[in-house]
């Protein structure tokens, strides 16, 4: 009897045993995705040919059924799961066109070049570095992102009030993600305290801009232009004003396409911002034609 007990346990450890390491096993895949915002996550698996169907029309028009019925009786449960969805791609677009890149960053030991103020240059391209001067920085890419991102959030405030908030604190929520995540990625700014202040003096400008902005967009050019030369090009004395112009112009008739897509354009999260404020050299160097009929006021 005493012999069969050992037998017993025996095999009852080496069951735990095998179930433990199988455990193990599982736990040694990562699911853990890189740092890099921008990165492509791809997915990749191998499916015979025979196991490949296409889906039930009925299945999938129940599902989508469903989810409308869902988001219709429960919208601000649900709207805020698109909303966050929709907004990480919407604020990838609008930070397209400040994009930039410090190579030294990824290199091991690199040294990260800086400008005379000690600030970080990276390298960069497209009409707000190459046409307008812009240095490669990450204040003055947080500058050209919040323009778009604030011609999006006027676009925003036309959705119904119960949603209207809730996208536009995600869409906030997600350039301070993508922030952050820059500030480590090309920064290297580890420490989070370094981090958090950086992240907190942005804050206090995305706040200057919502204010200024607002004010130029109902007062007029004059006053939205003032407002992008404060923000984006820090007052500076020696500013092409023809340029600052193109850039009014670009907000213009961005806002205006915005005002012409409907609620669903915009809310998939695949809206694009076309071209860039050289297309406007055109608009702003052609005779005013108030000017021209002579009903300008004095």
């Amino acid at each position: 009897m005493c012999s069969l007990l050992k037998g017993i346990d025996k095999i009852v450890f080496i069951s735990r045993t095998n179930k433990t390491s199988l455990r193990k096993a599982q736990r040694t895949f990562s699911t853990t995705a890189p740092t890099f915002y921008h990165a492509t996550r791809s997915v990749s698996v191998d499916v015979r040919p025979e196991a490949i169907k296409k889906p039930h029309p009925k299945i999938k028009s129940g599902v989508e059924g469903l989810a409308q019925r869902l988001r219709e009786k429960a919208p601000l449960m649900t709207e805020t799961y698109v909303a966050y969805g929709a907004t990480k791609d919407l604020v990838k677009e609008c930070a397209r066109a400040g994009e930039y890149k410090i190579p030294q960053a990824l290199v091991k030991g690199g040294e990260i070049p800086v400008d005379e103020n000690g600030v970080h240059l990276g390298e960069a391209e497209g009409w707000w570095y190459d046409t307008l001067g812009l240095k490669p920085t990450f204040f003055n890419w947080a500058q050209i992102t919040f323009i778009h991102m604030y011609m999006l959030q006027v676009r925003f405030r036309m959705f119904p009030q119960s949603h209207a908030s809730v996208w536009i604190q995600h869409l906030t929520n997600q350039a301070f993600y993508a922030a952050e995540d820059r500030l480590v990625v090309w920064h290297k700014f580890n420490a989070n305290s370094l981090r958090q202040k950086h992240l907190k003096d942005m804050f206090a400008q995305w706040r200057g801009v919502l204010l200024s902005y607002d004010e130029g967009l109902m007062k007029g050019d004059a006053m939205l232009a003032a407002a992008i030369w404060r923000n984006l090009l820090g007052a500076k004395e020696d500013v092409d004003f023809e340029k600052l112009a193109q850039i009014v112009g670009y907000m213009r008739r961005e806002l205006k396409r915005l005002d012409n897509a409907t609620d669903d354009e915009v809310a998939n999260g695949q809206w694009k911002f076309r071209g860039d404020p050289g297309e406007e050299a055109g608009n702003v160097k052609a005779p005013s034609r108030m000017m021209a009929s002579g009903n300008a006021k004095a």
